[in-house]
């Protein structure tokens, strides 16, 4: 669905990490040049002291020394003066990289909004589908067997469902696309059945684990409307996240950075290495608490947990099109220390 193309261009830590030793290397140039002025320094304090001593013998000596001394300090200035400019390449360095942190997590958010604004469509049109419309509306039959038929030939069409549900308005499925041992529960006190039905619009949870469709899933849900316009049951599919990781995995992220999409809890429900879905929180971040308050697009430079400064570039979902988003949003980091 996403290629990777990661590798089209040299590691931003690799560039970074040769920023770095260039500005030490620099920086040691710059130490020895102090170093030199020092002892230039000493030596023209000690050549003035001789001339002083000597006399009229030692006063063309002493301009010698004068001169010694004008030098000296004029390459300690200008080693004090090379130390700000590094330091200034080292900071605009950063900035660069933290811009682009920022720019990669907007490029994944919005990636993720228009994906799942499909999704949001979907759910839509398939409550539609007059399969759909007649398993609640008509005394057929072979409704729920067409009922049935239609949504295995939709999840197995488009592969990033893990199910489909047709419950009627009492919230017992009488139709899935995959799990049929599903159909027969009662979802009545479910989330994604109570909300579509008061909102009597799509209705669209967190990113949560499904027990049904055994894994992480997103569940959108829409009215069934009959001919006349009356709500008569909910249509509802099982997003499969692991979809979400192929537009995680395109990101350009250094191999010493990270990222992250985090719900508006400052919850992570997904990252690069899989690890502490719906567990771990990044709240102690400042570019976390900033994304989740609202703000769109920016980054911070802070430490992490293991006291490693780092550059951490944000961005908060603005939803694509009629899909507003669920607040969630994507953190990049590249470490700097």
């Amino acid at each position: 669905m996403f290629n990777d193309k990661s590798n089209d261009n040299m590691d931003v830590s690799v560039l970074l990490n040769q920023l770095k030793e260039a500005n030490k290397q620099m920086g040691q140039v710059v130490e020895t040049i102090d170093q030199i002025s020092k002892q230039t320094h000493l030596l023209s304090l000690n050549s003035a002291i001789e001339a002083a001593r000597a006399g009229d013998a030692g006063k063309g000596f002493g301009v010698v020394a004068s001169e010694i001394k004008k030098f000296a300090d004029k390459s300690f200035l200008t080693a004090k003066e090379s130390k700000t400019i590094i330091n200034n390449i080292q900071t605009k360095a950063n900035e660069v990289i933290a811009v682009r942190t920022a720019d990669v997590a907007y490029d994944t958010i919005d990636k993720i909004d228009r994906n799942l604004f499909e999704r949001n469509c979907d759910v839509q049109a398939w409550a539609t589908f007059d399969a759909i419309k007649n398993c609640l509306c008509t005394d057929d039959s072979d409704r729920f067997k067409q009922a049935t038929a239609l949504m295995k030939n939709i999840v197995d069409i488009y592969e990033v469902y893990y199910d489909l549900y047709l419950a009627d308005l009492d919230g017992k499925i009488i139709a899935t696309g995959v799990n049929q041992q599903t159909v027969g529960q009662n979802v009545s006190n479910e989330e994604w059945f109570i909300e579509t039905v008061k909102q009597n619009s799509v209705y669209v949870t967190d990113m949560y684990y499904s027990n049904n469709a055994g894994g992480y899933t997103v569940a959108y849900s829409c009215p069934v409307r009959d001919n006349g316009g009356n709500t008569v049951g909910v249509f509802s599919t099982r997003f499969n996240w692991t979809f979400i990781y192929e537009i995680i995995d395109s990101a350009r992220v250094g191999t010493t950075g990270d990222i992250f999409v985090i719900n508006k809890n400052g919850v992570v429900i997904a990252s690069r290495d899989r690890n502490g879905i719906l567990k771990d929180s990044l709240m102690e971040l400042e570019a976390v608490r900033k994304a989740i308050s609202g703000d769109l697009y920016g980054y911070s430079i802070e430490k992490d947990r293991s006291n490693k400064m780092k550059i951490y570039g944000y961005a908060h979902t603005k939803g694509y099109n009629a899909y507003k988003g669920k607040n969630w949003s994507v953190i990049v980091s590249e470490t700097i220390d």
